[in-house]
């Protein structure tokens, strides 16, 4: 089984954690050794943080692999991998490391598993720099689904930075393949709703006040559709912390979903977080794509494992994404394109269609 050790430069591209997650990903559904270099080179502390390791212990347990040089501040890690098993499996990053990006490294693998699996995720649900939960759960969930697979995602206790503390458990069946996507029309927009959260010792008023401000901004642009924001007091055992934030979603005729999110930082005004969730939402609605910018790079590790062709319409094609199409090329032997887009409608716009050939990966314990 151990062949050749595949080599990544985790400091090319985006050089961060994304690296890491989707070359060990591929590394443990594909059963490469693999050695990454280089990790988070460039950033202002190098190597890997509590959260990058407890996503790299996680996949380790996954798949009963070895990893060696997974230490905090390392930049160089070695990853055997042995047989993916289903089951229960935790991973706690003792920060407020996201949940989302620890669910972002696992699911493909415990997709071709031998048996169900349930992964415990702790540590933030609603954090900077990552997806927030709400996310997950209201936009990447039904379109991931699409490739043939549903997951359960169960929300137990949010937690926010700096101390994290919350816990999410995902669960899951295996599946034999993964059928390719298109995702090409998008439709015209049909509803936009969304929270607007407060945590902790937070007045409920600044919720409103996200809401409201979030609403307002959008009406600018968009007038003849109801805009639902619910301003939302977390139940007291059901968040750890303080936090405040909002996520609004738009819908579409053809079932494509978009979203803007934002996060309340000490000191900045709760007018301020709702318009900024607006402004991204409207952004990522102007450029006539079908998925929103932070769908974008998370679904290319499904259309490259998918069996046949996938397509996706975005707009502007971000590192991110470039990123994990890199590695899915390098180390799935995926081929993937991307192109701008020919129709008429987007001539003005900055839209792209990215295409893939995926390897049809299957399942060998079903």
């Amino acid at each position: 089984m151990a062949g050749q050790r595949v080599e990544v430069d985790g400091g090319i591209m985006e050089g961060g954690g994304q690296i890491l997650r989707v070359s060990t990903a591929l590394s443990c559904l594909l059963g490469l050794p693999l050695r990454v270099q280089k990790i988070r080179a460039g950033r202002s502390t190098p190597g890997l943080r509590p959260q990058h390791l407890s996503g790299l212990e996680m996949i380790r347990d996954l798949c009963d692999g070895q990893l060696e040089g997974a230490e905090i501040g390392s930049t160089e890690i070695m990853f055997t991998p042995e047989k993916i098993k289903g089951g229960v499996h935790t991973a706690d990053t003792k920060t407020a490391g996201s949940v989302c990006l620890l669910m972002q490294v696992s699911m493909p693998c415990v997709l071709f598993a031998a048996s169900p699996s349930e992964l415990r995720l702790k540590g933030g649900t609603n954090a900077e720099m990552a997806p927030q939960i709400d996310y997950t759960a209201m936009v990447f969930k039904p379109i991931v689904e699409k490739f043939g697979f549903q997951f359960n995602c169960d929300i137990k206790m949010r937690g926010y930075y700096p101390k994290g503390g919350g816990e999410v458990i995902v669960r899951m069946s295996p599946v034999r393949q993964l059928n390719p996507i298109n995702l090409t029309d998008r439709g015209s927009v049909t509803k936009i709703y969304g929270r607007a959260f407060v945590a902790g010792v937070l007045p409920f008023k600044v919720a409103k006040d996200m809401a409201a401000a979030a609403v307002r901004c959008i009406r600018k642009e968009i007038r003849d559709l109801y805009v639902n924001i619910q301003p939302v007091q977390e139940p007291k055992d059901q968040a750890f912390g303080n936090g405040n934030g909002i996520i609004i979603i738009a819908e579409t005729s053809t079932g494509c979903l978009f979203a803007g999110s934002s996060l309340g930082k000490r000191g900045v005004n709760a007018d301020k977080v709702g318009i900024e969730a607006a402004e991204m939402l409207l952004a990522n609605l102007r450029h006539g794509g079908a998925v929103d910018e932070y769908l974008q790079d998370q679904l290319i590790i499904f259309m490259a494992l998918a069996c046949g062709v996938s397509r996706i319409k975005t707009g502007p094609v971000t590192l991110h994404t470039q990123t994990a199409i890199h590695f899915a090329e390098q180390l799935a032997k995926a081929k993937f394109s991307v192109k701008k887009s020919e129709d008429e409608d987007d001539a003005s716009k900055d839209t792209y269609i990215i295409e893939c050939q995926g390897i049809g990966m299957t399942n060998p314990y079903l």
